[in-house]
């Protein structure tokens, strides 16, 4: 004959068990899903370091390819005006291709807002623990109020 009480422990030894075995699984499942998490970042990554080294790659050969072309300018020009003064107008068109560039970017930098909603955001903090602070206070004092009469 099985005594109620046996029944109950060995359910309840059995509900331990499975919370223990559920428990374990999820903590297997996290760490699994970190490291899943950190190989794909760190393979991330290196695909990304190397698009940036292309892309550093790609403004060099652009800036031999504007040297050279300044050069070839420079020489076309130089036998129709002169040496010289082919190698300023040269440097002359540079110069404004400079300053039209400087002031573009000066105009984009201009235009940045930086984080509008998180300094929005920020701004309210003090004004929110204040509010919270004064409601909580007014809250209190007024349940003592209720209280005392």
């Amino acid at each position: 004959m099985s005594h109620p009480g046996t029944d109950h422990s060995q359910t309840d030894q059995s509900v331990g068990s499975l919370v223990g075995e559920i428990s374990r699984d999820v903590s297997t499942l996290m760490r699994q899903e970190v490291a899943l998490a950190k190989a794909e970042v760190a393979e991330s990554a290196k695909r990304a370091g190397k698009g940036v080294g292309m892309f550093g790659g790609a403004g060099v050969a652009g800036h031999m390819v504007l040297v050279f072309l300044s050069l070839a300018l420079w020489w076309a020009l130089g036998t129709l005006v002169g040496g010289g003064w082919s190698a300023l107008l040269v440097a002359a068109v540079w110069a404004v291709i400079a300053a039209v560039l400087a002031l573009r970017g000066r105009a984009e930098l201009r235009a940045v807002e930086g984080l509008p909603r998180t300094t929005d955001s920020v701004r309210k903090i003090p004004d929110a623990l204040h509010g919270h602070e004064g409601l909580h206070g007014d809250q209190g004092a007024s349940q003592g109020r209720e209280k005392n009469a």
